[in-house]
């Protein structure tokens, strides 16, 4: 399951993300969007975990807790239309 993260703080970084997912079940994939001109994080990231109960779980719990200050936001990642 692809998991969307938002809210993220500027310091944040995959290792960040992947220690907190890995806590519920196995990561398959973690990553912080940066700004290609920048290179400074966007303020989300994607988080990927292929049991969809652990998935589920991570988002249950990790929705609103604070990490690096800020009060995360945990959803389900959409499928982006084009």
């Amino acid at each position: 399951m692809n998991i969307f993260v938002s809210n993220l703080s500027f310091n944040t970084q995959d290792e960040d993300l992947r220690k907190h997912f890995s806590q519920y079940g196995a990561v398959a994939s973690v990553k912080v969007i940066v700004d290609r001109v920048t290179n400074r994080s966007r303020g989300f990231g994607f988080v990927t975990m292929d049991d969809t109960n652990e998935a589920e779980t991570a988002i249950r719990e990790l929705n609103g807790v604070m990490l690096d200050d800020r009060s995360i936001k945990v959803n389900e990642a959409r499928h982006k239309d084009r």
